[in-house]
């Protein structure tokens, strides 16, 4: 069986279109939602600012604030995902695991903000994670392969053409030119 590039890069690039439709898709718009996570509350709530960058609220404190959030429903430290201090804002941000954010002042422990954070929920439907470990090494790892591979035969059929009118366009110049000489010869 011979190998016929142009066509076969075609039908390689049409079936594998069909294969990651699904996936790449759900990747293309997680994507974009994550390239715009800063700038859209919904995705990511705001960080607000402390009133001091110097934090003095202890853990404990930080824990005993937290149980004070319904939506957050948190009890112990096994209801924490994590923890995001940034200093220079002034402010502990705690993850719940349902996914809840509470931004706490570092200096005097208020409550500046609660909120819903679902750019954790969008990463990980991002990266497949969300959907099952075996998705994301069966589902999405192998649409990642054949995207590669799409983006190869795309380039191919893009150029490959092009570089084959310029030499078309080439050699009938040259025949051109060859026969002008002739010409001229007689």
């Amino acid at each position: 069986m011979k190998w016929h590039a142009r066509r076969d890069s075609r039908k390689i690039h049409r079936i594998g279109a069909i294969i990651v439709a699904i996936p790449f898709l759900i990747v293309l718009v997680t994507g974009l939602l994550l390239q715009v996570k800063k700038d859209v509350a919904w995705i990511q709530p705001k960080s607000q600012t402390g009133v001091a960058t110097v934090p003095t609220i202890s853990f404990d404190e930080i824990l005993e604030i937290t149980k004070t959030v319904p939506e957050a429903e948190v009890t112990d430290w096994e209801d924490i995902d994590r923890l995001d201090v940034r200093p220079d804002k002034g402010i502990v941000k705690v993850r719940a695991v349902n996914h809840w954010e509470i931004q706490i002042d570092t200096q005097n422990g208020d409550i500046l903000q609660v909120e819903y954070r679902r750019s954790d929920i969008i990463e990980a439907m991002h990266d497949g994670s969300w959907f099952a470990d075996a998705a994301k090494y069966w589902i999405f790892l192998p649409a990642g392969i054949i995207v590669l591979i799409l983006w190869i035969t795309g380039v191919y059929m893009y150029f490959i053409p092009a570089l084959n009118k310029r030499r078309n366009a080439k050699r009938m110049a040259d025949i051109k030119t060859k026969s002008v000489d002739d010409e001229s010869a007689l």
